[in-house]
């Protein structure tokens, strides 16, 4: 979506009776070689972790298929990105719900908002092209590559701030940004695009990098810290309860038994170990032995259920009374601290939240088709109440 275009308009969650339907044949003269698919090795753990195992989030969400596969899949390039232009957004990501984030933001001109996960800067841009002449933006972003890359677009513009640190800061940031309470905060959770697909993140099973998984350079823990040093019960545990990986025992046994002879030091070495032992499913999609492995670390790594903990229990007093929070989960986990925070209480207690939907918004099937990591989105927002408890 090109900014200034006009937005979609806000439809209901999709059917989902309809959820796990194949979409239609795609026109004659854009299949590609998965090999040549630019997001596939980002497709199996893009940007979250999955919904509950068995079900069939969980499966789409782990698309996994062989590349001696029959070519089935569709180049992101070969679609057009409603209202024109180009679907990537300057860091090799693709935006997700572009104009379902804005209306969910409820923009207006002169308002102060913040985009907590800068990434490509996409969703930012599209808040800065609402904006007008006044109010004001804050970016932030763990990684100083976003950061870097956005002085390109906002560097010299009065109304953005951009600032490196975790969100689970953000009261500290609007301080230091001098921003009165906020109209809105999106938050758009997970890795980007361009940190999956790179082999120096140690992100993807796909290429061979370092077991890093930080998506902070400067982060304290890596991936390769957890996989040497903690005991197996405890290692077995973070991937059932991070990664719902059901073979979580055989799999910490055989990384506590492999690492004796030789400390795990890339990503392809600890993707062989999970392929000894996972077993593929026996029914849905086929995904690689590693996926919900390094899901699991990555979220453990990064500290990140812990930090959106944060940033929920921290979002209402950043906010001005009807200011509005959208977070888009790419993780059951997530969704649920989500759902959970938007919950009225009980009786006939206040309300702190006036959530915008009953239930969260999807991609259409049109965004899946040009962009598959974008399957596992749930969108949820609500406005803040001028209660005060």
């Amino acid at each position: 979506m090109l900014a200034g275009a006009a937005p979609a308009p806000l439809r209901e969650p999709r059917d989902p009776a309809v959820r796990g339907r194949l979409p239609d044949p795609p026109p004659a003269g854009i299949l590609r070689d998965v090999r040549d698919f630019p997001a596939f090795p980002g497709s199996a753990v893009s940007r979250g972790c999955p919904d509950p195992p068995g079900s069939a989030g969980f499966r789409d969400f782990m698309d996994f298929r062989d590349p001696a596969d029959p070519p089935e899949v569709r180049r992101l390039d070969d679609f057009p990105v409603p209202g024109g232009g180009g679907a990537e957004d300057g860091l090799g990501h693709v935006p997700v719900m572009p104009a379902e984030c804005l209306e969910a933001l409820a923009v207006r001109p002169g308002g102060f908002y913040a985009d907590v996960t800068l990434g490509g800067g996409g969703h930012s841009r599209l808040i800065l092209d609402r904006l007008g002449a006044g109010g004001g933006l804050l970016c932030l972003d763990l990684d100083p590559e976003p950061l870097e890359a956005a002085l390109g677009w906002a560097g010299d513009d009065p109304r953005v701030v951009l600032r490196r640190g975790s969100f689970a800061d953000l009261p500290d940031h609007l301080s230091a940004a001098g921003f009165p309470p906020l109209d809105g905060i999106l938050a758009d959770l997970g890795a980007s695009s361009r940190q999956m697909l790179s082999p120096a993140r140690g992100l993807t099973f796909m290429s061979d990098g370092p077991l890093d998984m930080r998506l902070d350079p400067d982060g304290p823990v890596t991936a390769a810290d957890l996989v040497n040093s903690l005991p197996e019960t405890e290692l077995a545990d973070l991937v059932y309860r991070l990664g719902g990986e059901r073979a979580s025992r055989k799999l910490a046994a055989e990384i506590v038994r492999r690492r004796r002879a030789k400390p795990f030091a890339t990503t392809l070495e600890l993707a062989e170990a999970a392929r000894r032992v996972v077993r593929p499913p026996r029914s849905g999609r086929r995904i690689h032995p590693a996926t919900r492995l390094f899901l699991a670390l990555r979220i453990a790594v990064n500290g990140e259920l812990d930090a959106l903990a944060a940033l929920l229990s921290k979002a209402r007093p950043a906010l001005a009374p009807g200011g509005r929070l959208a977070v888009m989960s790419f993780h059951s986990l997530e969704d649920r601290m989500v759902k959970e925070l938007f919950r009225p209480g009980p009786g006939d207690l206040p309300r702190l939240w006036d959530p915008l939907w009953k239930k969260p918004l999807v991609p259409g099937r049109d965004e899946e088709l040009r962009n598959p990591r974008s399957r596992s989105a749930k969108l949820r927002a609500a406005a803040r109440t001028g209660f005060e408890p």
